[in-house]
């Protein structure tokens, strides 16, 4: 009966106690309507086959091709991103190079930037028609393969892609260490690579796992690099081949697909089960303090060099072969002073009426999807962390749910919940904004959630107890008190998920319709239709408005408390 009743305490008798129930209604519709419909259709039996909809899709050998290929190359990517998050973490957290600040920032760059502007950048970095290699008298002959579409090229394009969050979880490893151990160990004699392999990394062996596991899910769930290397090919994985059978819009259409989503939803459930289970045996973390930094000596230029030339190799070379593409008129001409044209910005600006509406789709839906989730996620934060409970736990998983399984797992999800009309009110989202936005809020949540959550636990309760000792009830210490100084953390959390949400493909590439693109869609469109040259000049647009957003949450980063903004100290 007292855990029934914890979601009711923060506000006692007070007539503000309905704010609770609507909280936990809004959650609950969030978070876990979709994958219970998801559920319900899948283990719907189709009409005329006793096996169901389940049974027939096991049955099938497209079904067991994508799996075999997501597993391959999920597992592939995770490889490649543990190994590279890992030594990045290594050498930035536990180092004395300088500009740190510098290459944290430049190592999550290729998370921030859309996986379908990744794919695209390295497309035209590698190809024939390449405008950068063509310059430099590089380009392989016209006609030669495009070798990245293939299984190691989405590989090593995911891999790249989700380094950046294992390093972030390496780098919150490393920053918790005991540093107290360690130096004991430098004093009795240790070296530094003794210490790195006999301490550190035993140390974090959990974490890396946890780690490992959170690379997987990621990669596993990946629609826009597989979409734009695989899908010319007919090289399919599950999201893929979910999107294909979406397209082909069959009179079982919604059965086969609910049904491939739970199976890529059930072995992304084992990698956040494994993730939850190593991360719970996490050891003991130490006392605050300044971080570990082992002198380099002679070798901190050459770290620092090794650093440069991957920042160079991963970042910096694709976005300047995907510059080079959207200067030139069309596919295939060099890139030269006589060459080189704005014409591609000129018509995606000012001739092409669906990058407007792209665009102005893309920021209402992620400007309202942050303020909304904003306006949730203040009161939630409070909740969890001023009143823990069991009840208030499991609400916190059940919101980490939709970000967890794969986007096309949710859209999929989504579709079916808004397929017919609302009861009561008969108003249909299926094919509006309404739906996108839908899911915005339901995947988005714990990114808006986290950073809020992070300064509610760091806000001393004293100052909450001297109000309430002055006569200040409960609406009035939340206003006057928590909220203004919550607020920077609830900017934090608003850019971060208009950062993610404006770009966002996986699920809006099943969610829109015709007038309500986005731009990730426009990006995948445009270059399926061949406006390669158009889908680069978007592109670009695109990365500049994320290096833009990344800059202002590098710069609120001095305002808000530690662990807000994920990539700052």
């Amino acid at each position: 009966m007292a855990t029934s009743l914890s979601f009711w305490r923060p506000f006692g008798r007070n007539p503000a106690s309905i704010l609770t129930p609507v909280l936990l209604c809004l959650v609950l519709a969030l978070a876990l309507l979709p994958p219970a419909r998801l559920l319900i259709m899948a283990m719907t039996d189709l009409p005329g086959d006793d096996g169901g909809a389940m049974w027939s899709m096991l049955r099938s050998a497209s079904t067991w091709r994508a799996t075999g290929n997501s597993l391959l190359t999920a597992g592939l990517a995770t490889l490649l991103s543990v190994l590279l998050g890992t030594t990045l973490a290594l050498l930035v957290v536990l180092t004395d190079i300088r500009a740190k600040g510098f290459w944290v920032f430049m190592i999550m760059l290729p998370m921030m930037i859309p996986p379908q502007v990744t794919a695209l950048s390295w497309l035209q970095l590698s190809g024939p028609g390449s405008a950068l290699l063509q310059m430099l008298h590089l380009a392989p002959p016209l006609g030669s393969p495009q070798h990245l579409r293939s299984w190691w090229g989405i590989s090593m394009l995911m891999g790249i892609q989700h380094a950046p969050l294992v390093y972030l979880a390496v780098r919150g490893s490393l920053i918790a260490l005991p540093k107290e151990l360690i130096e004991a160990a430098r004093l009795a004699g240790a070296s530094q690579r003794d210490v790195v392999r006999d301490m550190i990394l035993p140390l974090c062996r959990n974490g890396l796992l946890a780690d490992t596991a959170i690379a997987f899910v990621s990669a596993l769930g990946n629609f826009g690099i597989p979409a734009m290397l695989g899908i010319p090919v007919s090289y399919y994985v599950l999201p893929t081949l979910i999107y294909q059978k979406m397209a082909d819009f069959g009179p079982d259409m919604l059965a086969d697909v609910s049904s491939l989503s739970v199976i890529i939803g059930v072995i992304a459930l084992v990698g956040v089960v494994a993730q939850q289970h190593f991360s719970s045996r996490m050891p003991l973390t130490g006392m605050p303090g300044s971080p570990l930094a082992f002198s380099l000596g002679a070798r901190r230029r050459l770290a620092e060099l090794a650093l440069f030339l991957l920042v160079l190799a991963i970042v910096v070379v694709p976005l300047i072969a995907l510059i080079s593409s959207s200067l030139v008129a069309a596919m295939g001409i060099p890139l030269s002073l006589d060459t080189v044209s704005l014409q591609a910005y000129w018509q995606i600006l000012f001739h092409q009426s669906v990058t407007f509406r792209a665009f102005s789709n893309s920021i209402l839906l992620a400007g309202s999807a942050s303020l909304i989730l904003a306006c949730i996620c203040l009161p939630l934060a409070y909740l969890f962390v001023r009143f823990p409970s069991r009840s208030n736990a499991l609400l916190q998983g059940l919101i980490d749910i939709p970000y967890a399984i794969p986007g096309v797992v949710l859209a999929v999800a989504c579709i079916l919940l808004f397929a017919r009309p609302l009861p009561l009110i008969q108003v249909t989202l299926y094919g509006t904004l309404g739906l996108i936005l839908f899911a915005y809020l339901s995947r988005f949540m714990t990114v808006c959630l986290k950073p809020i959550q992070s300064s509610m636990q760091q806000l001393d309760p004293a100052l909450e107890e001297a109000a309430q000792l002055c006569g200040a009830g409960p609406m009035r210490r939340l206003r006057d008190i928590v909220f203004p100084l919550l607020a920077p953390a609830a900017f934090a959390g608003m850019l971060l998920v208009f950062l993610i949400a404006v770009n966002e493909l996986t699920v809006s590439a099943l969610l829109w319709s015709a007038g309500n693109e986005t731009l990730g869609v426009l990006v995948f469109n445009l270059d399926d239709g061949g406006e390669t040259v158009l889908s680069s000049a978007v592109s670009v647009l695109i990365v500049l408005m994320v290096l833009i957003l990344m800059l202002c949450l590098n710069a609120l980063g001095r305002r808000v408390p530690q662990g807000v903004i994920p990539w700052r100290n």
